[in-house]
């Protein structure tokens, strides 16, 4: 089994080319698995900077055939030609993605280093994919694991604890553009009510903006300032708000722009405007930089002006981030060998089933069989002990491959199944997976005749 994520984010590529990419990015998941393609599992990851494809592939050889079935559903769902797609999107595979997604949910790559944001947005793809049914098992591990090592860094580090997030840089930059009015004093609508909408909400309020107003175009306002507070806006109600606002600030990215005629043709006699705009497709039109007393911050404005965490931070945050990254892909190579030690155990028990059942067959149920029975039992444990410890040995050193070759030889075992996706986390934990359920050292057949009341 093979991780391998298709990256696009603001650090390599436009945000304009991000945007794009993310249309209808909800179906790709779903869509790559249609039992055409290697891919096993798939998970989006999809933010106002980043547009990141998660997926896992049976082995190497598939590597390159899953990502170009990635590459063509998001061709398909974005609208852009798969050499477009190909080109804006990196492309990561086994240990660099691992390490890449836990620097991701650490906000190590951040538009602002050590954003709190991104994490939550980690957990939400997975559960959107768990939803969906697009997440498989070793999938579900990989983004569990990359929130908890997250997690890890919000409290063991400095990093992100001034609760430094895209929305809170974007409104000290707003603040500056107007120091001498504070923001109990001034009069917001926010667009949209998405996450970033209710992250804007709350850093607002304990801005002590009292005057808040939400526009949705798709009619979810009220519902999202019954839970929020706030004043919900609607077509009629918006003129009227945009009129006498300080400040609008964009997260929906919806099909809805405020253009600059718009503001232009309103009567706001000279008063200043600051317009935020934080949706990737832009809520606001370019053309507010071009009208007089409004002045627009976007996502680049924010990344550019996104302060430097510490350098003893950083460190080790990073630290924790490789430590994290090490553990994990040391236990997906050791569980690399759990299908060849069950297909080595599978036989093994065949052969020993074969004995057993002559053993029966000669002395039916009696002391003497039991006897040998068990001690068959317990010897064929006792060989499997070695062969099964050098096999996870030999995985965690990236050395599964001669294992299998060597099964393969001595026993003329192919274990076909280690090229499948591992059971998922709710049908068998780590623990389960660990061990698999074969017991040679208990004797079925003797049990069996005890219950059946024969001889014995």
């Amino acid at each position: 089994m093979v991780f391998v994520s298709l990256v696009a984010s603001h650090s390599d590529i436009d945000l304009e080319t991000v945007a794009l990419l993310s249309a209808g990015s909800s179906g790709v998941a779903s869509a790559v698995l249609d039992g055409t393609t290697p891919v096993s599992g798939a998970v989006v990851l999809a933010t106002c900077n980043r547009y990141e494809v998660y997926c896992e592939a049976p082995r190497e050889d598939d590597v390159e055939a899953a990502r170009s079935a990635v590459i063509a559903q998001i061709s398909r769902a974005s609208g852009l030609t798969e050499h477009q797609v190909s080109t804006a999107l990196a492309t990561k595979t086994g240990a660099d993605a691992v390490d890449h997604l836990f620097s991701v949910g650490a906000g190590l790559d951040s538009a602002v280093i050590g954003e709190r944001e991104i994490a939550g947005q980690v957990r939400r793809a997975l559960i959107e994919a768990q939803q969906k049914g697009t997440a498989s098992g070793p999938l579900v591990r990989l983004f569990q694991i990359a929130s908890r090592t997250a997690k890890e860094v919000g409290t063991r580090t400095a990093l992100g604890g001034r609760g430094l997030s895209i929305v809170s840089v974007a409104l000290d930059l707003a603040a500056d553009l107007s120091p001498d009015a504070g923001w109990a004093d001034k009069s917001v609508v926010v667009f949209g009510t998405g996450a970033y909408a209710g992250a804007t909400m709350a850093l607002l309020k304990e801005r002590g903006v009292v005057d808040l107003s939400v526009y949705s175009a798709s009619g979810r306002a009220e519902a999202f300032v019954a839970t929020r507070g706030g004043t919900a806006l609607d077509d009629e109600t918006l003129t009227a708000a945009l009129a006498s606002a300080d400040v609008l600030v964009g997260c929906s990215g919806g099909d809805r722009r405020i253009l600059a005629a718009d503001i232009a043709a309103l009567d706001r006699a000279e008063r200043p405007l600051v317009a935020i705009d934080l949706a990737l497709t832009h809520d606001f039109d370019p053309a507010f930089e071009d009208l007089d007393g409004v002045d627009l911050i976007t996502l680049e404005s924010v990344r550019m002006a996104a302060p430097t965490e510490q350098a003893e931070a950083l460190r080790e945050a990073r630290r924790i981030v490789r430590t994290a990254a090490d553990e994990f892909e040391a236990e997906q190579r050791e569980r690399s060998a759990d299908a060849a030690i069950v297909a080595l155990r599978k036989h093994t028990q065949s052969v020993l089933e074969a004995e057993v059942e002559k053993v029966r067959a000669q002395h039916g149920c009696t002391a003497a069989a039991e006897e040998v029975e068990f001690a068959l039992r317990r010897m064929m444990r006792q060989l499997l002990h070695v062969p099964t410890v050098r096999g996870r040995e030999l995985a965690a050193e990236g050395r599964v491959d001669e294992y299998e070759a060597a099964l393969e030889t001595l026993y003329g075992i192919s274990p076909a199944a280690a090229g499948q996706p591992a059971p998922s986390v709710k049908a068998a934990p780590p623990a389960a997976l660990a061990h698999p359920p074969v017991d040679f050292g208990q004797a079925p057949g003797a049990g069996q005749c005890r219950a059946t009341g024969t001889n014995g």
